[in-house]
């Protein structure tokens, strides 16, 4: 409401017979588009408030279409005699298109009918478009113009590029919207020049896509992908598209891909949907393992995401191929040992994610408190991810130890799996013991510290006597030794000190105390926990003086004597005492009447 008075402020003209009105087009449909869905890619909740929208400006416009039986009305340019008539024509082209992506975003893609009916939302929002586009180049300035002309080409480009034809025709829609936005982003306010600007971002990858389908670019399959990692919603149709591509080109590939190796077995796959569904998954794996280190936390996380769902959708097809099996057995056996493998790699996949959790809050564990605001991790949060890492890697094993026959590849790899949650046990150990430390417990800290060294020595030499490599591992396992090394010391010297320290303090407590306090619901008073075994002055976490007994004492009940009803009262039968009444006597006159 507040940018439609400011353009209908902005709407009035010299020429009152011809009025020109101002529409910041891309300036409303952004801000619209963050407010109501779209910051998190909703489409149908955009979709409800364009059509809500539209009935509060046909309500107020009183444009409405009838009672009861339909009866249209069109815009034209004699209709429009205010700005509101534009933003009707506006919003009814962005309801369209919001319900065409609604479609597109569907779980498993759109059906063919789903994609007919999708293609025609987006020819219904460029018929809306175009008509904007006309209105406003005869009722509008000219840069509401300008705006309505590249909106309606970006319309047009968006419905040939879904269409898969006319890629010319959409190279020159996408062109024309983006000189458009590059003229309007050299003038203005800085928000309407920060808009064009992005708006040019968001046209170039589709720009380029095209003119990879007309074979004018050199464009590389990894390029497009390096591309679709943008962000915006005009870039959504150009991610459905790309997506599109990449899962014909996965079927391309499963075709040749017959077997899943894992640790010296070879399982055969003979459902299309599993081989893709690995075949993605692996894809996944190779950008992560190839960017690694560069690869910003927020991504690796949501690449772990999509490798642990096509990981689970190659399990649920594996798992109703095993329900249709019938009775033959070799079919059943291969099918459950590649279910086994799936599931064996999906439990790796899933303790390398816990260890990426696990070195962000190390990252964090060392900030102090005024970089960037952020919440600076406890250690107790370390050992519930440690408890997680433990659990997984008991998990594992026992999925590699269940067969029956067993390879020396699987015999090595629960030994690996044996030697890494050892050494997990020490760090989740060095990790306790800073808890301990931080709640001022000396002697615990001290022993888990010695026994968290232990662990991790005796996690080494094993690493050394099987032969297993893991540079990375060992080279951490000995910096927490030497870490160990120097709390343990530390805590020690520190317990002495407290230990020599412990009588000055006690007696500087004990001369503190006092009968009473400050009225406090939560103070705790010697004389209520004489029978508890808790120090109120050598305890270094109670931070307040303690006190004796509340004073004045409180009321208390006092039993008082019971109160005796006099019940019997009622059954007791007393005899007649009418004879023993004295005798009224009654005169002459009274005796009639009586």
């Amino acid at each position: 409401m507040a940018s439609m008075e400011v353009d209908s402020a902005n709407s009035n003209t010299s020429d009152p017979d011809n009025p020109r009105f101002s529409v910041n087009v891309l300036q409303l449909l952004k801000s619209a588009q963050m407010q109501h869905g779209l910051r998190h890619g909703d489409y149908t909740r955009y979709r409800r408030y364009c059509t809500a929208r539209l009935r509060r400006l046909y309500k107020s416009l009183k444009f409405t279409h009838g009672r009861g039986k339909y009866a249209k009305r069109a815009i034209t340019q004699s209709t429009v005699s205010e700005v509101r008539y534009l933003h009707v024509v506006l919003y009814t082209a962005e309801r369209a298109w919001s319900h065409a992506m609604e479609k597109r975003q569907l779980p498993d893609g759109p059906n063919p009918r789903q994609r007919i009916y999708l293609i025609g939302r987006l020819r219904k929002a460029v018929k809306w478009a175009t008509l904007f586009a006309q209105l406003c180049a005869s009722k509008g300035d000219s840069k509401t113009s300008l705006e309505a002309e590249a909106y309606a080409s970006y319309m047009t480009g968006n419905l040939l590029f879904e269409q898969d034809q006319n890629w010319d025709t959409a190279l020159l829609n996408f062109k024309r919207a983006r000189a458009v936005y590059e003229e309007l982003g050299k003038v203005g306010d800085l928000e309407n020049q920060v808009l064009c600007r992005e708006r040019v971002e968001e046209l170039e990858p589709s720009i380029r896509y095209c003119l990879h389908k007309i074979g004018k670019s050199n464009l590389q399959a990894s390029e497009l992908l390096h591309i679709g990692e943008m962000e915006g919603p005009a870039l959504d149709l150009f991610k459905a598209k790309l997506e599109a591509v990449m899962s014909e080109a996965r079927s391309q590939q499963a075709v040749s891909m017959t077997e899943f190796h894992w640790l010296g077995h070879r399982f055969p796959i003979s459902n299309a949907k599993t081989r893709v569904s690995i075949l993605k998954a692996r894809e996944l794996e190779k950008d992560l393992q190839g960017s690694a280190d560069s690869l910003p936390v927020e991504k690796g996380l949501s690449i772990f995401d999509k490798i642990f769902a096509a990981y689970h959708e190659a399990r649920s097809s594996i798992r109703s191929d095993l329900v249709s099996a019938g009775n033959a057995e070799s079919v059943k056996d291969d099918l459950s040992g590649l279910d086994k493998a799936v599931s064996a790699v999906l439990g790796q996949r899933t303790i390398e994610r816990n260890q990426l959790l696990v070195k962000i809050a190390k990252s964090k564990l060392v900030r102090r408190h005024d970089e960037k605001n952020e919440k600076v991790t406890k250690p107790e949060e370390l050992v519930r991810l440690y408890d997680l890492l433990l659990q997984n890697i008991a998990d594992l094993s026992d999925l590699v130890s269940s067969g029956r026959d067993r390879r020396q590849e699987e015999v090595t790899f629960a030994e690996e799996c044996s030697l890494k949650s050892l050494a997990f046990r020490g760090e989740r150990c060095f990790y306790l013991a800073k808890s301990y430390s931080l709640a001022g417990k000396r002697a615990e800290a001290y022993v888990l510290y010695c026994h968290a060294r232990s662990l991790i020595e005796d996690a080494i030499q094993k690493f050394h006597t099987a032969n297993i490599s893991d540079p990375k591992l060992i080279e951490e396992l000995k910096t927490l030794i030497e870490e160990c090394r120097a709390n343990s010391c530390i805590e020690h010297a520190t317990g002495i000190i407290e230990e020599v320290k412990a009588p000055e303090n006690l007696s500087k407590k004990i001369s503190n105390m006092s009968l009473t306090g400050a009225e406090k619901k939560s103070a705790k008073y010697l004389l209520q926990s004489l029978n508890n075994y808790e120090s109120a002055v050598g305890d270094s976490n109670i931070k307040t003086a303690p006190h004796i007994e509340v004073f004045p004492p409180a009321f208390q009940v006092i039993p008082r004597n019971p109160i005796v009803l006099d019940i019997a009262f009622n059954f007791i039968d007393f005899p007649s005492l009418e004879n023993r009444m004295k005798k009224d006597r009654k005169g002459f006159i009274s005796r009639l009447w009586g």
